[in-house]
């Protein structure tokens, strides 16, 4: 029984090392000119572009699904996503796999950059700017050196509408 508890006790520090490990830490990303930030937290992996089956009747920023190692995950391009211009993807396009609401979706971007620490005091609430598509994504700005990182919320990207069609697709 003595043991019992000191491993739950172990577990929950490893586990409480592991948040603490990733906490501050973004894998920043662009879409175009601009850069973007998500949390390392919701970050399983990332992929390049490939093969792409599409769904009947999806939103259009869903482009459908892959099989990954036996995995289906669906995949929504994020520029569509933010009403942006759709490009051709190239070999710099990758395939961010994040896990969200027990959900692992796709996130097609331009291009990934690097996985980097923002502090607490470099991070600020967006303006409150006109409330347009890509802005309630936003969660806050990160400041690094001159340059900002958009952060995104990760949950809001899908709502609940898309999150019951990818639950079913998956």
């Amino acid at each position: 029984m003595e043991g019992e508890m000191y491993m739950a006790e172990v577990l929950e520090e490893t586990l409480r090392m592991e948040e603490d490990t990733q906490k501050g830490k973004f894998l920043t990303f662009s879409l175009g000119k601009e850069m973007y930030a998500i949390e390392i937290k919701f970050v399983t992996e990332i992929i390049g572009i490939q093969s792409i089956t599409e769904v009947p009747e999806l939103p259009t920023y869903v482009k459908g699904i892959i099989n990954l190692r036996g995995k289906i995950i669906p995949v929504m391009d994020v520029r569509l996503r933010f009403k942006k211009k759709p490009v051709e993807y190239n070999d710099r396009t990758c395939i961010i796999v994040v896990e969200v609401k027990d959900i692992s979706v796709g996130l097609i971007v331009d291009n990934v950059s690097e996985v980097m620490s923002i502090s607490d005091e470099d991070i600020v609430p967006p303006p409150n700017m006109n409330k347009g598509t890509e802005s309630k994504y936003i969660k806050a700005i990160g400041k690094v050196g001159n340059e900002v990182k958009l952060i995104l919320e990760c949950e809001k990207l899908m709502n609940d509408n898309d999150t019951e069609i990818i639950s079913q697709i998956a």
